[in-house]
């Protein structure tokens, strides 16, 4: 027999979500999962207790100043920046404060704080790398996030001198320490080692020539700049230097990162491409040498636990901190790569991002929840702000929130609401640590 059933409009939504549901578990699961902690369901069984953030600070200018190599790789100028060389620009001031706005509603919105709290000493730390467009995001960030509270942004230095605990340096570095680190980068690259990372990224290197108009520069024609090849990359781990770099890698890497913010800084896309017309894919490809290089120098698992070792220390203790309720860190994208690496984050290619790793003003966020019985759990999230969201600079509130994406921890199960226990989570903290003592 056949019978026809009529559905209910409520039933209709139901179903309608259910299967809408479903269908980002599929294609996008990790999105999936963070939308599902922030449901009223989660929140009905957990109260948030603790945010540790470790940001990269947003939009700065790059070293494109008259004379630098940058400028001897094209004959086009490069963006006139709204601020020093390395320096963070208005438009990442922008981006920087709506971020912190969206933490702001979301920490409302979860208990953690009421509206237009002061809160005390204790209770709250920014806390900056004494890089000026790491104060100045922090300072930014604190202005959305808590705009009555005149937070202090905590810095060691006058600006411009390096911080030890978000200095990525290598304070080990021996002859058994390199032989180990250059046998993981290699790996990356496969039989062919570094050849094979620098032929991986062929189109990409012909990419970034042909936008450059690489070959019409003055200096090109000179011979002072060359073309990208995959055999001239050399590694240098010294002691107390941060992992360096050689080669055509290391030249593509600056222009891809010039590239990169010119195109979130430059409305006109084509005027950021240097009359080049490209597509989202061509600025993807422009982006994944950046991606690269910073996996080639922070993210082997020996190099990372080296070079994050003071702030996995710093974030240890924070989460551990019985009075504090929020932790802003503001430092660079080597920072988040290599605490990633170091506590054994799954690989990812992050969604609706040219760059698929650490993006612009990208932040990795610790949220520690405790349900009825009073268990802790830590939920471990990457919250960046799209493309689009970047070059449109959209207003973010939690109907227009940022990209919210769940990282996975090898060797570690998540609850069936996506949490580790805080026993794991401190767990490997503490064996990141101790992995550095164990480098002889």
């Amino acid at each position: 027999m056949n019978y026809e059933f009529k559905k209910s409009p409520t039933t209709m939504r139901k179903i309608n979500s259910f299967f809408l549901l479903l269908m980002l578990t599929f294609l996008c699961p990790a999105l999936a999962q963070a939308q599902l902690q922030r449901s009223e369901a989660f929140k009905g069984k957990y109260k948030l207790k603790e945010v540790v953030i470790l940001s990269r600070h947003n939009i700065r200018s790059p070293l494109s100043t008259n004379g630098s190599a940058l400028s001897k790789m094209t004959p086009h100028e490069w963006t006139n920046w709204s601020s020093a060389a390395s320096e963070l620009t208005l438009r990442g001031g922008v981006l920087e404060t709506e971020m912190g706005q969206f933490f702001r509603k979301w920490t409302i919105e979860t208990g953690l704080f009421k509206d237009n709290y002061v809160p005390t000493i204790d209770e709250v730390n920014v806390y900056a790398n004494s890089m000026q467009r790491c104060i100045a995001t922090a300072q930014y960030f604190s202005g959305g996030f808590m705009p009555v509270a005149n937070l202090r942004v905590n810095h060691r230095y006058v600006s411009s001198k390096m911080d030890p605990i978000f200095f990525p340096r290598l304070t080990k570095s021996t002859e058994a320490f390199r032989t180990e680190a250059m046998k993981q980068i290699n790996a990356m690259g496969g039989k062919e080692g570094l050849v094979g990372i620098n032929k991986s990224l062929k189109e990409s290197y012909d990419l970034i020539a042909k936008v450059l108009d690489m070959k019409q520069s003055e200096y090109y024609k000179k011979g002072e700049i060359k073309d990208f090849v995959n055999n001239d990359t050399q590694i240098t781990l010294e002691l107390n230097q941060e992992p360096g770099m050689k080669g055509s890698l290391k030249n593509a890497n600056s222009a891809s990162d010039a590239f990169i913010l010119q195109y979130y800084e430059e409305p006109d896309g084509m005027k950021a491409a240097f009359g080049h017309k490209l597509t989202t894919e061509d600025w993807t490809k422009i982006a994944k040498v950046k991606d690269v290089y910073g996996d080639v120098l922070f993210t082997a698992p020996i190099v990372a636990v080296n070079v994050a070792h003071p702030l996995l220390q710093y974030m240890y203790d924070e989460l551990n901190d019985k009075d504090r309720k929020f932790t802003f860190l503001c430092g660079h994208d080597s920072n988040i790569a290599s605490v990633d690496a170091a506590l054994g984050v799954e690989e990812y290619s992050l969604p609706n991002s040219i760059e698929k790793k650490t993006p612009i003003g990208s932040k990795l966020v610790l949220e520690k929840w405790v349900d009825a019985a009073g268990k802790a759990y830590i939920a471990v999230n990457l919250v960046y702000q799209s493309t689009d969201q970047l070059k449109q600079m959209s207003l973010l509130d939690l109907q227009h929130a940022p990209q919210i994406f769940s990282l996975k921890l090898k060797g570690l199960n998540q609850n069936t609401d996506g949490l580790y226990t805080f026993e794991d989570v401190n767990a490997r903290f503490l064996q990141a640590i101790r992995a550095y003592d164990d480098i002889k």
